[in-house]
């Protein structure tokens, strides 16, 4: 049975129950010898005995009906309430606040509160256990990379670098005659030394981008005096000291150390320069080459490693340029604004 209808049916048992009681205490208090006169006397055309049942029936009715509908009502915008304090959202009160049921108005705001309080306190220890998580996660690749970079270099490295001297003594020792064997024997030198700047860019690529407590000028100067130990590259550099936020000396060490690493790997460089310095609200960093360059439209097997470079620049609030032709070398330059003071504060 609907609502509306249960408080009509109410309603006229109610309204009849009452001029019932009525009558009665009427009959009593005046009693009426001739009854005839209920159906004699008329009003608007009918009969007293079938008008005075009729407006009680309608007077209750509509009564019912308006309770009815008013019940539902609130009824309705309780369920609503409900519904949306169950599905997580925040519900403004003052829209049931006008309603009778304040009990359950004020029941309601408290089961609000708490579950905005749960919602809340869920969603922070979800955050710091996601960051947590991650810092675990980075700490086991971290110690992972180490231990891959130690492993190549203990033993793949040191393989290659005796194949390397074994078949350079081999090329040494044979005469001049360009024989067939003679040039498959360079082939594999060649080849063995291709293998050597491959190992050494992966090897590179492994180690940490942490800086590890030093400058980003000190961990950029050591690398590159890392790499011209180990690689026969003309390389060059101006390093300035710039004080500049953990998170940007990072993301800019990491992109020279993918720079480095594409350019032992695929560009086939003679000479490298590398510039970091400040111009005015500018961070310059700068990596050139004179290898064998490449078309920017076309997919390279280390567009990967620069669309790394790339977001790694977007990230700090830079943009990275690149600038290459085949057979024209390739120049990398990130710029990343330096905020002042009153910027950051804004």
């Amino acid at each position: 049975m609907s609502t509306v209808l249960r408080h009509m049916l109410s309603s006229l048992f109610l309204a009849f129950g009452v001029s019932l009681l009525l009558g009665s205490i009427v009959y009593f208090l005046f009693p009426i010898e001739d009854w005839s006169f209920l159906l004699k006397e008329r009003l608007l055309d009918f009969p007293i005995a079938f008008v005075i049942p009729f407006l009680v029936f309608i007077s209750g009715a509509f009564y019912g009906l308006n309770t009815g509908i008013t019940s539902r009502k609130q009824l309705n915008l309780i369920q609503r309430t409900l519904k949306s304090i169950e599905d997580g959202r925040q519900v403004d009160m003052k829209e049931v606040s006008s309603l009778e049921l304040k009990a359950i108005v004020k029941r309601m705001e408290g089961i609000q509160q708490q579950l905005s309080e749960k919602i809340r306190q869920s969603q922070k220890m979800a955050t710091e256990k996601a960051v947590d998580q991650e810092k675990r996660i980075q700490d086991i690749i971290s110690q992972e990379r180490n231990r891959l970079a130690r492993e190549l270099h203990d033993s793949v490295s040191q393989q290659l670098f005796a194949a390397s001297m074994i078949m350079s003594a081999v090329n040494e020792g044979r005469t001049e005659s360009e024989t067939r064997e003679s040039k498959q024997l360079k082939l594999v030198e060649e080849m063995i030394h291709q293998t050597q700047l491959e190992m050494r860019a992966l090897l590179l690529h492994l180690r940490p981008a942490a800086l590890n407590g030093k400058s980003l000028q000190k961990g950029m100067e050591e690398l590159l005096q890392e790499l011209l130990q180990k690689v026969p590259i003309d390389l060059k550099w101006k390093i300035e000291t710039i004080p500049l936020d953990k998170g940007v000396e990072d993301h800019l060490f990491r992109i020279l150390q993918e720079s480095i690493s594409n350019i032992l790997r695929h560009a086939q460089a003679n000479k490298a320069q590398i510039l970091l310095v400040q111009r005015d609200d500018l961070i310059i960093l700068r990596i050139e080459d004179d290898g064998v360059g490449f078309r920017l439209d076309q997919e390279k097997t280390g567009s990967y490693g620069l669309r790394n470079m790339q977001e790694r620049a977007a990230e700090i609030g830079g943009n990275l340029k690149i600038v290459s032709l085949p057979g024209e070398g390739t120049r990398l330059e990130v710029k990343v604004p330096i905020l002042s003071a009153g910027e950051e504060k804004a």
